[in-house]
């Protein structure tokens, strides 16, 4: 599950932004930030069963950075990265 910051230190989750129960999970990372995960089995996350994943934005290339520098009328683009995280086992 996704639980907001509150519910994921108060070890809650009465109202997740994410859940999935069908054994195969699968969220993407659309959104540079903090994303907090925890258990949806009674008793895991009491256990330890938890992770915060920072997102970060993605940084242009050295390539880009160097040509804006050069040529006032560059524009440099960072693209965002995303990234997919995936279980086959509940958690």
């Amino acid at each position: 599950m996704v639980v907001a910051k509150d519910e994921y230190e108060k070890c809650r989750s009465a109202h997740p932004i994410f859940f999935s129960n069908n054994g195969v999970t699968v969220f993407t990372l659309d959104r540079p930030g903090l994303f907090y995960f925890i258990s949806g089995v009674s008793g895991h996350f009491e256990r330890g069963q938890k992770i915060i994943k920072v997102f970060e934005l993605a940084s242009p290339p050295q390539s880009v950075v160097q040509n804006e520098q050069k040529n006032d009328a560059a524009v440099a683009m960072a693209a965002i990265s995303s990234a997919t995280l995936t279980t086959d086992t509940p958690i």
